[in-house]
């Protein structure tokens, strides 16, 4: 791999990625052609075939997967040379990719809106997704940080702790769990609703549930925290959920936090990123801005904004 080039490396990590030769070129704005024929040049560096197609599909060969690797570091390193190299000219505009846990939507907004104002320059890309495609996005260095609760141990990275994050068990008012206090035994024969796998909250509740040797009567999984709300809202059924998410409904008495002996569970939010990520000022100024207000700005965006308003008026 010598005298690859960094456009056939970047052509070849699209390639792996889609598993498409006409996708890589409809992303990198190339015909078809050209992108084949960047492969067989590379493919003529390496001695080796990169991919292989069966039943016209196409996969990467173990060769494939081993230049991958070494493409994709390069590769990386050449980004953070960029972003070295801007880090000397000291701006304070630019990029930020930041990634959040479907449950940190419900205060990462409010927490970016006040970071931002100190950053009009800034670009943000902010996506939203569930633990797994964090982790992936982490690992093919797609986003610069992301915020959610458990970081990986799978591959390394470094985690900061920035604010406390309660998991509830949560149901709708008139359910008769909802009048008393109860342990976690007591929810055997339940019905809980879960979001999809994949989700840092599911198997938090599933670890719950076989630690306790609960057995509910029926599971029913849900896409996102606010379905999962909906369906308490209307007895469905039980869930964990995090406190954050469930601010408004459970001050105006939609939703009843259950006082249950062990609960809540106490986990940590954090903004994680790769080891040996070059962060630019902007976003190390970002990781700054969490330790310093991290806490006290995501208590605040779980608070109704009559809370905000009464507040405000007796001060």
């Amino acid at each position: 791999m010598r005298h690859a080039t960094i456009r056939q490396m970047q052509i070849f990590d699209a390639v792996a990625r889609h598993l498409s030769f006409s996708r890589a070129a409809e992303e990198l704005h190339l015909s078809q052609p050209a992108v084949s024929l960047q492969i067989k040049q590379l493919e003529g560096l390496v001695s080796l075939p990169l991919f292989e197609q069966i039943k016209r599909r196409l996969f990467l060969t173990s060769a494939g997967e081993t230049v991958l690797e070494h493409a994709r570091a390069i590769l990386t390193a050449v980004n953070d040379g960029e972003k070295a190299v801007q880090d000397l000219c000291g701006r304070r505009a630019g990029g930020l990719r930041i990634a959040v846990i479907s449950t940190a939507k419900y205060f990462a907004p409010s927490l970016l809106s006040e970071f931002l104002k100190g950053f009009p320059g800034v670009e943000l890309i902010l996506s939203v997704a569930n633990r797994e495609k964090i982790l992936e996005m982490l690992q093919n260095n797609e986003v610069d940080l992301a915020i959610m609760g458990r970081p990986p141990t799978d591959f390394p990275v470094v985690a900061e702790t920035f604010a406390h994050h309660p998991m509830v068990m949560v149901a709708s008012p008139h359910h008769p769990l909802a009048r008393r206090s109860s342990s976690i035994d007591d929810f055997s024969g339940e019905t809980f609703l879960m979001r999809e796998q994949g989700s840092g909250t599911r198997t938090l509740m599933e670890a719950l549930l076989y630690e306790h040797k609960v057995i509910p009567s029926r599971s029913i999984e849900m896409s996102s925290n606010e379905t999962i709300k909906q369906a308490v809202m209307a007895n469905m059924g039980v869930s964990l959920l995090s406190r954050h998410t469930i601010g408004l409904e459970a001050s105006v008495g939609l939703i009843a936090i259950l006082t249950v002996k062990g609960l809540p569970i106490v986990r940590d939010w954090h903004v994680v990123r790769r080891v040996n990520k070059h962060l630019l000022p902007v976003a190390q100024s970002f990781v700054d801005f969490l330790r310093k207000e991290g806490a006290f700005r995501v208590e605040e965006a779980t608070k109704i904004h009559a809370y905000r308003r009464n507040r405000s008026r007796s001060i």
